[in-house]
Formats: structure tokens, C-alpha cells, sequence
């Protein structure tokens, strides 16, 4: 009589989907199912709208697509830096200094308001502020503007940015909450 072992060991591995003409083999899963059940702890892409009909010279696509996920991406960090999920330093890359150190006062002040030290960073919370959507405008060829409709639990603001090309990389040059 064969053990539970012995069987496991000598088990027939089934496809999942039968390979056709020119198709990748799906790998088998052994044991458990294939499905990540870990909570999703990033916040969701933002919706970005680029408002091309207000862009005022033209931009290969491509390009144009590469710019506004940026944004979007900047504009996402720049919300958690002020409200203190994240540290200022992980924008400093794409921020001129005037604008770094007015979001890292607002991230201070922030930080102040919630009883927390200058150093620490809290950590993602309940009201974890989410940009819903970004609106861009290119400007000039190395300028754009961009509006985000960020959402704070129940409450919603707005964002307002501008962002140009300074020594060869794209750097947040204003930023004005609403």
C-alpha cells in the first residue's frame, strides 16, 4: 500500500491550459492555488485625463504619455509627503529647492498638528490621501501644468502643479493646494 508521501511524490502534473501552436507553456501551481490574498496597501493609479485640447505645442504620444505618468506619480507623492505617509526626501529628485522645503514644512506642520516628531513619519492611516484624478496641460515643450482632484477620506482637495524640464529631468516647479 502506498503512503500519502509516496503519491504526492509521483503526483501527474495537469496543464492548465493545453499549450497550442506558438503558445508559451502555463506553469502548474502544486499545492496551493496561484492567488495573492495579501491586502493591497498601495494606493490605487490615478485616473490621468491629459487635457490635450488646452496643450498649447504638440508632443510625439509616446512622450506624451511618458510626462503624464509622471505627474501622476509625482503628484501621488507629493499628497503622502504632506500628509506625512511618506518622507520628503523621496521627491527631492524631481523638486527645486523652494518647493522641497515649502512641502517639507507643510509635512512638519502636519506631523506637529498630529503629535508626532519632526523625524518620524507616521505611516499610512485610515484617511491615506488618494489622487482620483490628474488633468495636464503641456505648455511649452519642456512645461506642463497639472490639476489633481485628491480625496482625504471623505473629504476632497485639490492640487495644482507646474513642472519643467531643469538640467535635462523633470522637476516639480510650483505647487499651490487648493
Amino acid at each position: 500500500m502506498s503512503t500519502l508521501h509516496d503519491r504526492a511524490r509521483h503526483a501527474e502534473v495537469i496543464a492548465l491550459h493545453p499549450p497550442g501552436p506558438g503558445a508559451v507553456p502555463v506553469g502548474s501551481v502544486q499545492g496551493a492555488l496561484a492567488l495573492d490574498l495579501t491586502p493591497r496597501t498601495a494606493p490605487p493609479r490615478p485616473r490621468l485625463r491629459s487635457a490635450r485640447a488646452n496643450d498649447l505645442v504638440e508632443l510625439e504620444r509616446a512622450a506624451r504619455a511618458h510626462v503624464d505618468a509622471f505627474v501622476g506619480r509625482y503628484l501621488q507623492a507629493a499628497v503622502e509627503v504632506a500628509a506625512g505617509d511618506r518622507p520628503v526626501t523621496q521627491v527631492l529628485r524631481h523638486t527645486v529647492p523652494e518647493v522641497y522645503e515649502e512641502l517639507g514644512e507643510r509635512a512638519r506642520l502636519v506631523a506637529a498638528a498630529a503629535g508626532a516628531t519632526d523625524a518620524s513619519v507616521r505611516g499610512p492611516h485610515p484617511s491615506r490621501p488618494v489622487v482620483l484624478g490628474v488633468r495636464t496641460a503641456l505648455i511649452r515643450p519642456d512645461a506642463v501644468e497639472a490639476s489633481a482632484h485628491v480625496r482625504y477620506g471623505r473629504r476632497s482637495r485639490a492640487v495644482a502643479a507646474r513642472f519643467e524640464v531643469v538640467r535635462g529631468r523633470w522637476q516639480c516647479v510650483a505647487l499651490v493646494w487648493g
